[in-house]
């Protein structure tokens, strides 16, 4: 009796969600801390020269030159370890969660390697957009498959669940919707980690609206938003994982960074984000508070397609932005480096305190 209680609920058998959460949010931040230093130490050793800077940043970024990446492989392993530790073993959220972290750090894996090998500073030095693409449709469809059996009886199968008890049939278009979920949201992470620190605190605002979510997903009636889905109880120890493990990295990572995280790291917390969203029916709060990161995509899409429009009708390419994304805009405009952080940081928590009023109240 007490094994298959064991097995079932692993380490948080004697444990509620805040428990499972605040044990998981320790250790992911000690791994972090503890480790942090010799794993930039071999990270330099490996890589000789670090990464290599595009030539697509404003010059100022020359200087971190040298500087190692991947850390993103440290930020996972702090987040895999104890989500594993006090989960519940049998709950499928849980290892849906971190499975999507763990594909689409492999994804970011073999860029980062690419890049780092060729020491390229061209972009394209690493996967091909196709290929990359590609394998993050693999993924996408891998999870909205998983997802969609997570869900409980009384919600349709490829449905989307709105506030307030609407469902809405999508059919196969589930898993168009579960792309742009999830893939995007890995695709604005990747593209938000520009700046020293940034990513790291556009991110946490955005999982203190995710942990809300969850809360009021596991209490009836805590929320008329929110649905009620007591299996997302398996998400309190990741969540709690990837909250430690992400202000932990900031340690590191702040300007000047000793360490950038890379796209094992930046797509792994997008994916993580997304699956997450989708696990809790609560895609468009998310997206909401994710906003700064939602910009950010949008400046650098916007550029592009404006520059290959006007190209196309005048012959010669004009932007919108002095450069793409969003951020190396403002620092082509004199701001600094911080001062750019920092006020995306404001605005992050802008846009999460809107979910949360939304969340509670919509």
């Amino acid at each position: 009796m007490l094994t298959s209680l064991f097995l079932e609920r692993g380490v948080s058998f004697f444990a509620s969600g805040w428990t499972q959460f605040a044990l998981a949010f320790g250790l992911a931040f000690l791994i972090v801390l503890l480790f942090g230093r010799p794993f930039i130490n071999a990270m330099h050793r490996i890589q000789k020269r670090g990464q290599p800077i595009s030539e697509n940043v404003p010059q100022s970024h020359r200087a971190k030159a040298g500087t190692p990446t991947m850390g993103g492989l440290l930020v996972n392993v702090a987040i895999i370890i104890p989500s594993i530790l006090f989960m519940p073993i049998l709950n499928p959220t849980g290892w849906i969660a971190l499975l999507a972290l763990v594909m689409f750090g492999a994804i970011g894996f073999f860029d980062d390697y690419k890049k780092v090998v060729s020491q390229s500073k061209k972009a394209s030095n690493g996967l091909s957009p196709m290929l990359r693409l590609g394998l993050e449709a693999i993924c996408v469809i891998i999870l909205a498959y998983l997802i969609n059996q997570t869900i409980p009886l009384y919600i349709p199968e490829l449905s989307l669940a709105l506030p307030f008890g609407i469902i809405l049939p999508l059919g196969i278009f589930y898993y168009v919707f579960a792309y742009f979920v999830i893939a995007g949201s890995a695709n604005a992470t990747n593209i938000t980690d520009g700046l020293d620190g940034m990513l790291a605190k556009i991110y946490m605002p955005v999982l203190v609206v995710l942990v809300v979510a969850l809360y009021g997903a596991t209490r009836i009636g805590f929320m008329d938003t929110v649905m009620f889905l007591p299996t997302a109880s398996g998400l309190y120890a990741p969540l709690g994982a990837a909250f430690g493990a992400v202000l932990g990295f900031l340690w590191f990572n702040a300007r000047p960074a000793s360490i950038f995280m890379g796209d094992v790291g930046s797509l792994a917390l997008g994916g993580f984000m997304g699956t997450v969203a989708m696990l809790l029916k609560s895609e468009i709060i998310m997206a909401i508070s994710a906003g700064m990161m939602v910009l950010i995509l949008l400046s650098s899409f916007i550029q592009t397609m404006y520059f290959k429009a006007t190209r196309k009708i005048t012959g010669t390419g004009r932007r919108v932005f002095l450069r793409a994304p969003l951020h190396h805009h403002f620092e082509e405009l004199g701001w600094p480096e911080t001062k750019i952080v920092d006020r995306f940081f404001i605005m992050s928590i802008l846009f999460s305190g809107l979910a949360l009023v939304l969340l509670k109240f919509a």
